[in-house]
């Protein structure tokens, strides 16, 4: 746990994505050798990466800002929706059983993973039609799809942002302000969802692992700073295709898990 709580936080900052798209496989990994019932096991490793990433993406998030990356308009027009999209994600991903999320979670990764590869950086004035319904429906979409797989939506809203015209850097800063509040749902949720199906995970409380998140929690929070820190002394288009590449290979490890489940 501690050697993976090292590149966690470290990413989490570079590529602003709180840290669940590295975290979830490393915890997954790590859960299922200890035989944790594989009917909760992706159930246990959500939520855990959620209420990790907390305090992970913000301090992410106050490293992004002192580079002035972080757009506060858009987050608080994108929040309410985030969190409605979250809570609907939750309610769906506690009914969902671990093979299931696994598939979810690599189609995804791809999908997104590709767009990044293929977009072109350049930076351009934001649409105007960039208005209340695309941030309503984008704000529900990132929460819907974020929450099942334990991500702060990042991979979701660095490629929106980046449509809309937002630079890389910038996009990244804001995308990881939004995953400060899909985390804190998102953690809420399974903690919860544990406590209502009344799920008997050892060191666990609802779908949370005590000792991961003592262990994750001081080491990200230090790394996500330091990669916040690194991105802003790269090139722009090598941090996207950085962050496709990083996608893939997420998504081939999963893939390569949900046919050995």
């Amino acid at each position: 746990m501690i050697a993976a709580a090292i590149p966690v936080g470290f990413f989490a900052g570079l590529f602003g994505i709180g840290g669940g798209l590295i975290s979830v496989p490393f915890l997954f990994f790590i859960f299922e050798t200890f035989g944790i019932d594989k009917d909760y096991l992706m159930h246990l490793t959500v939520g855990t990466a959620f209420t990790i990433t907390i305090l992970t993406s913000f301090s992410s998030v106050l490293a992004h800002r002192k580079h002035g990356a972080v757009d506060l308009s858009i987050i608080k027009t994108f929040g309410i929706f985030v969190i409605f999209g979250v809570v609907t994600g939750t309610i769906i991903a506690s009914m969902m059983n671990t093979k299931s999320l696994v598939l979810f979670f690599s189609i995804m990764v791809y999908f997104l993973g590709a767009y990044l590869l293929l977009a072109k950086n350049k930076s351009k004035k934001v649409y105007p039609s960039f208005n209340l319904l695309p941030r309503l429906s984008f704000g529900f979409v990132s929460g819907l799809i974020s929450a099942p797989m334990g991500i702060t939506g990042a991979m979701i809203n660095v490629p929106v942002l980046r449509y809309f015209g937002y630079s890389i850097n910038r996009a990244i800063g804001s995308a990881a302000a939004i995953g400060f509040i899909i985390s804190l749902f998102g953690a809420i949720g399974f903690f919860l969802s544990g406590l209502y199906k009344s799920v008997d995970i050892p060191l666990s409380i609802g779908f949370v692992n005590i000792p991961a998140f003592l262990i994750f929690v001081p080491i990200t929070t230090l790394m996500a700073r330091i990669g916040a820190n690194t991105v802003h002394k790269l090139e722009r288009a090598k941090v996207q295709v950085l962050f496709g590449i990083f996608l893939y290979v997420v998504a081939t490890i999963f893939l390569y898990r949900y046919f050995n489940i």
